[in-house]
């Protein structure tokens, strides 16, 4: 059985998974998980953080 991921491996895989980069031994890694949720998690507060940044940058602009 697969222990938890820590931070920086969701960090690191989310990361990867956004910009479209991922070795295969991380992949491995990621899918040998039990619980997709930290996976999930991390990628909905990184996906809001990126609107948000978004956001903020075109308000900027046109402010």
């Amino acid at each position: 059985m697969a222990q938890r991921p820590s931070l920086l491996q969701v960090i690191k895989a989310v990361a990867g998974a956004m910009i479209g980069v991922q070795s295969e031994r991380q992949r491995q890694q990621d899918f040998s998980v039990n619980s997709p949720i930290p996976y999930i998690i991390g990628g909905i507060v990184f996906t809001l953080f990126f609107v948000l940044t978004l956001l903020l940058i075109v308000n900027w602009v046109l402010g």
